[in-house]
């Protein structure tokens, strides 16, 4: 049974491609990235980081994983080593699509022969299990990840159909699920992988190949979760998001980026299944996490010891967890509802998180990364070889590696596909979602085509440049983000400056190629106050600017955990950062930590400079906090 017409053509290179929704995503072929720091990071991605990963992957014997097939009980790496290799696959497919480098797509070729060569005749593929010497499929699925690699598989296929075309890639795919489909569908067994991730690629590619039985099996792995079939485990069964059904759970809860990638499996199963209770549940869900259980920078995760949320306000700065992988996948789920409901407040949700978690996790060479991102480091972040894998996760300066990579890999897909997160069609015109210099090429719901230059400096500066290039003589619309923090915005047209309210701002009329419009941002730094009941950091300040987190750092000469600010002096922009007053406290130190309250002793009130959060740790060792003691 089909679905609607499948997606198997190399048509824009989306992602997501819901059968229903508000919104219509645009892709590779339709938005092209052309300057500014994002297009910065795209080459970097390409030129570094993904070459980068290879090397690692090479060098630590998980691409030879595939070479010796089921054959080998030699094989090397952690349980799920394959997802790396698959999640390279997959970036390395959007980046052949966003730049057309024939060296690219030849990499793709090459490991997509590597990969096939492991398949088994039933269609399975997976290195770690059911070989000679290996432990036997599925005898493990609460830690085994076998599900969870199919589906990175699954997802890197779906990528290179979208870019360039079904190839052989997709066949082995097809073989992948299938298998799936005959092991885990209504008569074989009846549970779910510990780690969520087959739901939302079963689903991309049902939408890819038009075959029902792909959603019917992630509906199925939906509706199983939250039974309690996987074995009990110190963390709960909460860590495996198996503790409660997905519909009838009110927050995102447990491990996070499990949780969030289980809400984006169920989003998409909603969505094309017409199931609106679903939908709304997995929203509620997610707005109650914003809500309650995120940290400022958009990251996701409190606790390091099961990389989980925690519960409501248990935000602690110096033990924020906020995976970089959770980053992503918060990303996905966010537009994910975005294109079902046009809510456009999930656009801010993705903005903050590029900015703030994204953006500072791959160091300036590409070549590490951060997997957790604290918001205040207490010591020097230590100093790391550049030739050898860690095994801790936090503390940094960026690793060239880790004992487990994830993070490395998630971000370059996500690098490589941002055009995709940048404009969606509706049946009007054009929406803007994520603002970056960007050419925009595409047709509306009526089959007209039109064209759109977007130039700006965001976020460094506020305005933002709309051009029209190419149009007919019928109106359409254009529609521009006013974010949450942005009171006071001005829309610049034709016909005059307007104020722009918070939101959609939509421009509708009879458009002229040459016409702009220009939203100007009041891009200024402000200060931030925490919700009283976090109570890590009650009494504190952060500061912002536009939808950048600030944060003090010291490369050792100011002890930041005595500094205090005066938040009655606004912060004001410098050529250095941002300059707020403060000063340094100085308690005497005594034999017991605790005793009467005294007033310290403090030093004058003082000029001090704050750097954007995502460049922290760039300069050598140092500290950092984000959120500041206010006086």
């Amino acid at each position: 049974m089909t679905l609607t017409s499948p997606d198997t053509t190399a048509v824009g290179g989306r992602p997501v491609v819901p059968q229903r929704g508000a919104l219509r995503p645009l892709g590779l072929g339709e938005v092209r990235v052309t300057g500014g720091p994002w297009a910065r990071r795209q080459e970097l991605n390409a030129t570094a980081t993904l070459p980068h990963i290879r090397s690692w992957l090479d060098r630590l014997g998980w691409t030879a994983n595939f070479a010796a097939g089921h054959s080998s009980p030699d094989r090397r790496g952690r349980e799920f080593s394959d997802s790396e290799v698959y999640k390279l696959l997959e970036a390395l497919s959007w980046e052949a699509g966003r730049g057309g480098d024939p060296a690219v797509d030849a990499a793709v070729v090459e490991l997509t022969g590597l990969v096939a060569a492991a398949q088994a005749p039933d269609g399975y593929l997976g290195t770690a299990f059911g070989g000679p010497g290996r432990p036997p499929r599925y005898g493990d699925l609460a830690w085994g990840h076998e599900l969870y690699c199919a589906g990175h598989l699954i997802q890197a296929a779906v990528a290179r159909a979208r870019t360039a075309g079904p190839d052989r890639l997709l066949d082995v795919a097809r073989g992948v699920a299938d298998h799936v489909c005959a092991e885990f569908g209504p008569d074989g067994r009846q549970g779910v992988c510990g780690h969520p991730e087959i739901e939302v690629a079963l689903v991309e590619l049902a939408r890819v190949t038009g075959e029902r039985r792909y959603l019917d099996q992630a509906a199925l792995f939906v509706e199983r979760r939250g039974r309690r079939t996987l074995p009990r485990h110190g963390f709960g069964w909460s860590y495996f998001s198996d503790d409660v059904p997905v519909r009838e759970s009110t927050s995102l809860h447990g491990h996070a980026v499990r949780a969030l990638y289980l809400a984006c499996g169920a989003v998409d199963v909603a969505v094309d299944t017409g199931d609106d209770e679903l939908l709304r549940s997995v929203a509620a869900q997610f707005d109650h996490a914003l809500a309650r259980r995120t940290y400022l920078t958009g990251g996701m995760g409190s606790r390091h010891t099961d990389e989980a949320f925690g519960p409501d306000f248990q935000l602690p700065a110096d033990r924020a967890y906020s995976e970089t992988c959770a980053g992503v996948a918060a990303i996905m789920l966010a537009w994910r509802l975005l294109l079902a409901t046009g809510d456009g407040r999930y656009d801010d949700v993705v903005e903050r998180i590029l900015h703030n978690v994204v953006a500072t996790a791959v160091a300036d060479d590409g070549r590490s990364f951060f997997y957790a991102h604290t918001l205040h480091q207490r010591t020097p972040t230590a100093e790391v070889s550049d030739d050898e894998e860690q095994l801790g996760f936090g503390g940094g300066p960026r690793a060239p590696w880790f004992e487990v990579s994830c993070c490395l890999g998630n971000a370059a897909r996500l690098l490589a596909s941002l055009a995709c997160y940048t404009a969606t069609a509706d049946d009007t015109g054009v929406r803007l979602h994520q603002y970056l210099d960007a050419e925009i090429d595409t047709r509306l719901a009526d089959g007209r085509e039109v064209g759109l230059r977007v130039r700006t400096d965001y976020p460094d500066d506020g305005v933002v440049t709309v051009r029209v290039v190419k149009t007919d003589d019928r109106p359409w619309s254009i529609t521009l983000r006013v974010p949450g923090w942005a009171d006071g915005a001005v829309l610049a047209t034709t016909y005059g400056r307007h104020p722009a309210p918070v939101g959609d701002v939509v421009v509708h009329r009879n458009f002229a190629v040459g016409e702009e419009i220009r939203l100007e941002l009041p891009v200024r730094p402000r200060f931030t106050a925490p919700d009283p009941r976090v109570d890590a950091v009650r009494g504190c300040v952060a500061v912002e600017r536009g939808p950048v987190v600030y944060c003090a750092e010291s490369l050792g000469d100011v002890d930041l955990d005595l500094l205090r600010v005066d938040p009655s002096t606004p912060p004001v922009d410098t050529p250095h950062g941002v300059e707020v007053r403060a000063r340094v406290d100085h308690p005497a130190d005594a034999p017991w930590p605790y005793g009467a309250p005294a007033t310290p002793t403090a030093g004058p009130h003082a000029p001090f400079t704050l750097v954007p959060y995502h460049r922290w740790a760039r300069r050598g060792p140092s500290t950092m906090r984000v959120w500041l003691p206010a006086d």
